[in-house]
């Protein structure tokens, strides 16, 4: 349920390599596809974890015993405290 397509990822990683070759960081990247493809990967992993908090940080919102109204300012102030406490989470 990603909220990004494989042509905006591939896109990203293509900028990331990029970004990589130009900071002078790596000597010399012999295998542009090899690296593309962990890019991708990474970047694929990073958004399924996002959507994965998304739906927890949703449900918790629903399950609240008043209703909060999705686009209300209180509801973003939730959502973001609520997505930063399941982030906090995930790195203990």
């Amino acid at each position: 349920m990603s909220r990004i397509s494989e042509g905006r990822i591939s896109a990203l990683a293509h900028l990331a390599l990029e970004a990589i070759k130009k900071s002078g960081e790596v000597a010399e990247i012999r295998a542009d596809r090899l690296v593309l493809t962990e890019i991708k990967a990474a970047l694929s992993e990073i958004l399924n974890v996002d959507d994965a908090l998304d739906g927890r940080v949703r449900r918790k919102i629903a399950s609240l015993s008043r209703r909060v109204v999705e686009g209300s300012s209180e509801w973003d102030v939730l959502y973001r405290q609520y997505f930063e406490e399941e982030k906090r989470k995930l790195t203990r």
